[in-house]
């Protein structure tokens, strides 16, 4: 994240919404730890636009930054996409590692741009496309 983002960041009401996204999840959310520490989590299920640009939304995919370049955000992604349903996501414009990641499993952007809620900062949205499934 930008530092401008992090700076302007409330952690507690970001840890509250967290805390209540967990309690009453409109899909899936993981948590992954570490001992006692939580040190990444994932949470996807139906959009949260109308109209939709996918089938389903990936809504935030976190990971500590000493986690980073171990797998963890692979796994938690991979535990969460389902091959056969579109999947859409909003990623920070500069931020050019997540929209790498997130190329590598498909997700292109699809044009459409807006400015960040809390922030000034522009985020992009990136669709996957379903892949046919075939048996």
């Amino acid at each position: 994240m930008p530092e401008h983002v992090l700076t302007a960041l409330d952690t507690d009401r970001r840890a509250a919404t967290v805390e209540r996204i967990a309690r009453h999840p409109a899909g899936t959310m993981l948590v992954a730890e570490s001992g006692s520490a939580v040190i990444g989590f994932v949470h996807y299920g139906p959009p949260s636009e109308y109209p939709a640009a996918a089938e389903r939304e990936l809504g935030a995919l976190y990971v500590r930054a000493p986690w980073y370049g171990t797998g963890l955000a692979q796994s938690l992604l991979n535990a969460v996409l389902e091959p056969d349903k579109s999947c859409s996501l909003w990623v920070f414009e500069q931020n050019s590692r997540a929209r790498a990641f997130y190329g590598k499993y498909g997700f292109v952007p699809d044009g459409t741009v807006r400015a960040e809620r809390f922030t000034t900062t522009t985020e992009i949205r990136l669709v996957r496309p379903a892949v046919e499934c075939r048996s």
